[in-house]
């Protein structure tokens, strides 16, 4: 099956992983009064090669794009899934960074981040567990899942999106995922956990 163009509608371009991603940076972008930069969902680590080179054959891509982020989960290897990320990159023939969070080239400048940053492995769900440590509720977090280790043979493969749900369940509105947790400001953007995150927006919508 053919991809579709991707129509592009502004000079600065985010490409992130999946729904939740979309919808974390929509609203982190929001917080933060960034209004200029255009997320496109790749659906799937697995995509990234593919709409980079639908993005990079678009018309309007070498005369209109200035910037470009690409964003990604490190899951269990943040070397793996940067040189993912690079591979992609150079397969649709665009600049290769050399290191997370370093630009290269011009027209587009390109920028990777790899979640949850700071050079550890993870995902965004770690990213958004770090800024709520010192909740109450992650006490309770904690002690449930210890309580699940003990209890129950079988235990969910990703902890990490377990503790988020369970976390979740702790606000007035429960049955949120992350991002729609995002949109609802769930979680506190002020915090330092995305200080890194943020500095990346900026990179990439300048």
């Amino acid at each position: 099956m053919l991809e579709k163009p991707i129509e592009i509608m502004e000079h600065n371009i985010l490409l992130v992983e999946g729904n939740d991603d979309e919808l974390f940076f929509k609203a982190l972008m929001k917080d933060q009064g960034l209004q200029n930069i255009q997320i496109i969902n790749v659906k799937g680590t697995s995509k990234f090669e593919t709409k980079l080179k639908v993005l990079s054959s678009s018309p309007r891509f070498r005369t209109t794009v200035v910037s470009l982020g690409v964003v990604r989960d490190a899951d269990t290897d943040l070397d793996i899934a940067f040189k993912c990320v690079t591979d992609a990159l150079e397969s649709a023939n665009l600049p290769v960074p050399e290191s997370a969070l370093v630009p290269k080239g011009e027209n587009p400048r390109v920028t990777v981040m790899i979640l949850p940053g700071a050079g550890e492995p993870g995902m965004l769900e770690d990213l958004c567990l770090r800024s709520v440590e010192i909740d109450p509720a992650m006490f309770c977090v904690k002690q449930y899942c210890q309580c699940l280790q003990q209890k129950c043979p079988s235990l969910p493969k990703n902890t990490s999106k377990a503790k988020v749900q369970i976390f979740l369940a702790s606000r007035k509105e429960v049955g949120k995922g992350l991002g729609v947790a995002a949109r609802d400001e769930c979680w506190p953007f002020h915090d330092a956990a995305f200080d890194e995150v943020k500095r990346f927006l900026e990179t990439v919508s300048n």
